[in-house]
């Protein structure tokens, strides 16, 4: 048991690395997605979901490039991906089908206040 917990201390991804700490930081990002797939569709932000979606993609390829393979990185971006792209269709499922009454795309412009 001690050989084993040595070993993945003293691994090149272990804890003493940020190979280790920053997919730590991005579980959080999956559970926030995971934690908006209630949230009603109007309030579901496309730019955010977008971008969730593209940076998944983009880390998780980037995870098998580096050295050391992050298969902990790689499986986190994974999830930020798929939490990104199923908030896209359900906006998108949404739109085609005419139940949402409006989709959060940008917050409004703010509206100039003039002096009288």
């Amino acid at each position: 048991m001690a050989s084993r917990l040595k070993a993945l201390i003293d691994h090149p991804a272990g804890p003493r690395t940020v190979f280790f700490w920053a997919p730590m930081m991005k579980w959080g990002l999956v559970a926030a997605g995971l934690s908006e797939m209630n949230r009603p569709v109007e309030k579901v932000s496309v730019p955010q979901s977008l971008a969730l979606a593209a940076t998944g993609t983009i880390w998780t390829r980037w995870s098998f490039v580096i050295t050391p393979v992050n298969w902990n990185l790689a499986s986190a971006n994974i999830f930020v991906a798929c939490t990104g792209i199923y908030q896209l269709q359900r906006v998108y499922r949404a739109d085609r089908s005419g139940t949402a009454t409006s989709v959060a795309t940008d917050p409004p412009a703010p509206v100039p206040v003039v002096p009288s």
